[in-house]
């Protein structure tokens, strides 16, 4: 299950010149492998081997918080975020 952030922030220089500066971050967020430790209550440890977070559900259900896999919930699952920076910079307009 991917879900997808996207943050857009404008910045225009004021003054004689007219440059224009963008940037955009697009943050995708994936659950990996659950790390749900099933033998805490004896003492021991051992993993149930889910390698990936799949929804129960669709978004905005209550299944969307459990995976179809190992039915824990997402928190159990390990998040990786990966941000990826846009930044687009148009010069000010040159007159003569």
């Amino acid at each position: 299950m991917k879900k997808r952030q996207v943050v857009v922030k404008k910045d225009c220089s004021s003054g004689r010149s007219s440059s224009t500066t963008s940037s955009s971050v697009v943050r995708t967020v994936r659950y990996a492998e659950c790390q749900k430790n099933h033998a805490a209550n004896i003492g021991g440890y051992a993993v149930d081997g889910c390698r990936e977070f799949m929804a129960s559900g669709e978004d905005g259900s209550n299944g969307a918080l459990s995976c179809a896999a190992c039915g824990c919930h997402r928190n159990f699952h390990r998040r990786e975020v990966e941000t990826e920076v846009v930044c687009e910079y148009s010069p000010p307009n040159s007159r003569r």
